[in-house]
């Protein structure tokens, strides 16, 4: 069941899921088949509310294989490419914004 200020939740758009897998942190979507991918382009996306709500819940089970679980905008391109849908998740999904010290500048 969705907490409560998740059951307020708005979405204007393409939404998925995203969490951090729990074995190593990394990014992960929530995948149409129920599974997790680190690949944005197998994540299930969906346009409604009570969608979202629904695949956040699928999120919540009990083999906790991610963590931090939320609702996170994406955009569809015309080839129906998945993108991330704002600044925070161009990060999770493609890096710092900047070169880290001793990193190569990062092309995006």
């Amino acid at each position: 069941m969705a907490a409560p200020q998740q059951q307020k939740l708005k979405v204007n758009g393409p939404v998925t899921v995203t969490a951090n897998r729990l074995t190593d942190g990394v990014v992960v979507w929530r995948t149409a088949a129920g599974g997790w991918s680190t690949d944005i382009a197998e994540a299930a996306i969906v346009t409604t509310a009570p969608e979202a709500i629904a695949l956040l819940e699928s999120a919540s089970t009990p083999h906790n294989e991610a963590v931090g679980a939320y609702v996170a905008p994406v955009v569809l391109s015309g080839n129906g490419a998945i993108g991330p849908g704002n600044l925070r998740e161009r990060i999770r999904v493609a890096g710092p914004t900047f070169a880290l010290p001793g990193a190569e500048p990062h092309a995006s």
